[in-house]
């Protein structure tokens, strides 16, 4: 059987229900995980009607999803099954080439720089944030400390070792573009200065789209020095829509309010081009529909790309037993945004680099057909 294009009512329907509910694998632990850390995390990446998209498959609810995969076949394929009922043929992608490099004093490539999606590298620059320690003002769904507990990861990723491994994605991988976030290591330039620092050595080895993500920083100076460096899109994530919400999911990070955020916004989209600037919004953590369209609305008259996904829960940190949002709720929101982006002419696909590009922890892509 083959599964409809993911654009069709049903392919939608499909991967929606999919990214909603998560997928029971068994044994299996072959091809690309993400377990634990920072980005999407206790995710399986599957290739899915020729796209790619990211899976909840160690979180509790994937445990009792209706969604199973067997076994994959030598080149990876495998029954895509829901309540019995067999739905098709998918694909879990071999480990790309360049995790079996390191660098000269020993670090495995895929301890710098992982796979996400079909061919966007991403990295941690900093994996530590100054609020990840203290509850009172970490975000409670941030896993940022767990890989680097695991020595899945290093601390920190200098601008040569990140140069090495995003040159070597590019040859041996076909990686087209990279994401470069950080935990926030101070309250000035929230991360800027050594993302401006790594994209400037990463645009001197290899031409690579690059994102880079962090909180607003004080001086929007930072911007036109961020674009300088190399960068060709900006990521800012609000995670949630409400500042109430924000407050009670990400204390310190809600500190910089959305009002805040906003006036970064402004100032960030002349500089890096509308659809350029995006924002991460996690639905599912308290905010309605409306509040999230409402939003929405908003960033997109700024000329910001508002990349809605399903908050998927991360064993460990306070909110591992905090429900996924349903597929319901999910295709209530995607369905008017994707409306809204294709009215104002703002696609997924126009993005340099980043997220949004990637698209594959959201269906919202499908959304803008």
């Amino acid at each position: 059987m083959t599964i409809p294009a993911l654009g069709t009512v049903f392919g939608r329907k499909l991967v929606t229900d999919l990214q909603s509910f998560g997928l029971q694998i068994g044994e299996y632990t072959g091809g690309m995980t993400r377990k634990g850390g920072a980005g999407p995390s206790d995710h399986k990446t599957i290739t899915i009607a020729g796209q790619t998209i990211m899976v909840p498959v160690f979180t509790s609810g994937a445990r009792r999803s209706p969604f199973q995969a067997s076994q994959p076949d030598q080149n990876g394929a495998s029954m895509l099954v829901r309540d019995g009922q067999l739905l098709g043929t998918i694909h879990f992608p071999a480990a790309p080439r360049f995790y079996g490099l390191t660098t000269a004093d020993g670090i495995p490539y895929w301890k710098i720089a992982l796979l996400h999606g079909r061919d966007t590298l991403a990295t941690t620059v900093h994996q530590t944030c100054i609020r990840y320690a203290d509850r009172r003002t970490s975000c409670q769904f941030c896993a940022i400390g767990q890989s680097l507990e695991a020595g899945r990861t290093i601390a920190y990723k200098t601008p040569a070792q990140l140069a090495e491994v995003a040159k070597a994605a590019v040859e041996l991988d076909g990686v087209r573009d990279m994401v470069l976030t950080t935990g926030t290591p101070n309250m000035v330039d929230r991360g800027a200065a050594v993302l401006a620092e790594s994209a400037r050595a990463i645009r001197a080895a290899v031409d690579l789209p690059l994102q880079v993500q962090c909180e607003p920083p004080r001086d929007h100076s930072w911007f036109q020095r961020l674009r300088d460096a190399g960068a060709d899109s900006l990521g800012m994530h609000l995670e949630a829509a409400t500042q109430a919400v924000r407050e009670r999911i990400m204390p310190g990070k809600a500190t910089v309010s959305v009002t805040r955020y906003m006036e970064a916004f402004a100032q960030a989209v002349p500089v890096f081009g509308r659809g350029q600037v995006n924002t991460y919004i996690l639905a599912g953590l308290g905010d309605s529909a409306t509040d999230i369209l409402a939003l929405a609305e908003r960033l997109i008259a700024l000329g910001v790309y508002p990349f809605v996904v399903p908050f998927v829960p991360i064993s460990g940190t306070p909110l591992e037993n905090h429900a996924p949002p349903s597929a319901e709720f999910m295709k209530s929101v995607l369905a008017p945004l994707g409306r809204m982006l294709r009215e104002a002419g703002m696609k997924s696909t126009d993005i340099r680099a980043g997220c949004g590009r990637c698209g594959a922890c959201s269906s919202l892509s499908a959304y803008e057909q």
